[in-house]
């Protein structure tokens, strides 16, 4: 089991891209969060098996149609047993 903190910046507010996150992560069965910041990033907590996370990763990086990623960053967390299921935080 990993934890990860993501960073993703580009187009990627007001083009679905939590919605796409959200789904993409349940359809992995990972869980974490996702969420707008105020600079015009997105931050996403996951947490699962890391093959699946990984997958996921690069899947996010494509994002939805209208999205454009120019940069992911990635930081390494502890998995935080609270955390069951995904969700958009706003």
């Amino acid at each position: 089991m990993v934890a990860y903190r993501v960073y993703v910046s580009g187009i990627v507010q007001g083009v679905g891209f939590r919605a796409y996150t959200k789904n993409l992560a349940e359809s992995y069965g990972l869980d974490g969060w996702v969420r707008n910041m105020p600079d015009g990033r997105v931050e996403i907590f996951v947490q699962g098996d890391k093959d699946l996370v990984w997958d996921f990763l690069k899947r996010v990086s494509d994002g939805p149609p209208l999205s454009k990623v120019e940069l992911i960053q990635i930081q390494k967390e502890v998995v935080k047993d609270e955390e069951r299921g995904f969700s958009i935080r706003y």
